[in-house]
């Protein structure tokens, strides 16, 4: 197992197949973009493949999500998704994505094994698009969930980070039209992780922002809090079920303390959490020969020394060297 201190195992992995995106998101990194990897540093799709099996088969890993960058830009994907369902005890297989490229991967996908994907969507309108993403590509995000609905890519999640003066005023529209299609919304508070360091709490949008502003329109009854387990989002059934919302509020309503995750980065570093300022390397021990035994310990000793939690709000807080971007979600 991958087991820390305080008693948390990890069994869910976030593995990074990229660090490039095609967007340009303003909580996430400048417009210009970033200097991406190089290729050679980049984890091969063997070698992601090896650590997955790794991590399933050695540790415990239970569900493995591809996310990026953006990951759809991996031209292996499909391949390596497939490999990925060949696994015993087969995981749960995810991805998240900004979904441009999902209208035309969304079948491959499926064929593959992908069991699930969320989809990023923080607004509705063309022009607040353009504007957060830098880019005007909204109709092919909407229309790759309306594919990967169609090939099967079920439940459909959809992530929304609200923008104060940009967005802010969209919560009932988001989540009227994931209930309109049936897509499962999750809104998620601004977490300090962008590549410019500019990020501010006083221009967050909080978790109880966030159900203030849809309760005129809904009818929010929290769902069982045991059936929430090590999930991040706290679930509310909407007008009295079937359909639910989920509110991750990292910042303001933290749950380290059940968490369960661990993330291997593009380049092959282990993170126990998002905001860890220290990464243990498995690709170089791997490139010079290591055997799986000897990866597998690193790998636990990496997540034994996992903190209590993240510190976002402790006075001392520092903000990871590494944006979203380039840790993975």
């Amino acid at each position: 197992m991958l087991a820390d201190s305080y008693g948390r195992v990890a069994t869910d992995l976030r593995i990074s197949l990229t660090d490039r995106c095609n967007l340009r998101c303003a909580y996430c990194m400048p417009p210009e973009g970033l200097d991406w990897l190089p290729n050679p540093a980049r984890l091969t799709d063997d070698e992601v493949v090896r650590l997955a099996r790794i991590g399933v088969a050695e540790l415990g890993i239970t569900e493995i999500r591809y996310t990026g960058g953006e990951p759809l830009l991996r031209r292996g994907l499909p391949a390596i998704v497939a490999r990925t369902a060949q696994l015993r005890p087969r995981p749960e297989i995810s991805i998240t994505t900004n979904a441009i490229g999902l209208a035309r991967l969304a079948g491959p996908l499926r064929a593959a094994g992908l069991d699930r994907v969320n989809v990023s969507l923080d607004t509705l309108r063309p022009g607040t698009f353009r504007q957060l993403a830098r880019r005007d590509r909204l109709a092919d995000v909407l229309a790759g969930l309306a594919t990967a609905a169609a090939a099967g890519i079920t439940p459909v999640k959809v992530n929304a980070v609200l923008m104060r003066g940009h967005n802010d005023d969209e919560a009932p529209d988001l989540l009227g039209y994931c209930l309109d299609h049936g897509y499962q919304l999750r809104f998620i508070e601004q977490m300090p992780l962008d590549a410019q360091h500019g990020w501010r709490r006083e221009d967050m949008v909080t978790a109880n922002e966030i159900l203030d502003s849809l309760a005129p329109h809904f009818k929010l009854t929290p769902d069982d809090p045991a059936a929430r387990g090590s999930a991040p989002a706290e679930i509310f059934l909407v007008d009295g079920g079937p359909a639910r919302v989920g509110v991750i509020g990292s910042v303001t309503r933290p749950f380290c303390g059940t968490c369960d995750r661990v993330r291997l980065t593009a380049d092959g570093q282990i993170r126990n959490c998002l905001f860890a300022r220290d990464e243990s390397n498995l690709r170089d021990p791997m490139r010079h020969g290591a055997g799986d035994a000897e990866l597998a310990a690193i790998w636990r000793r990496a997540v034994a020394a996992k903190l209590p939690g993240h510190g976002i709000n402790d006075p001392g807080f520092l903000q990871p060297a590494r944006p979203m971007s380039a840790i993975g979600g």
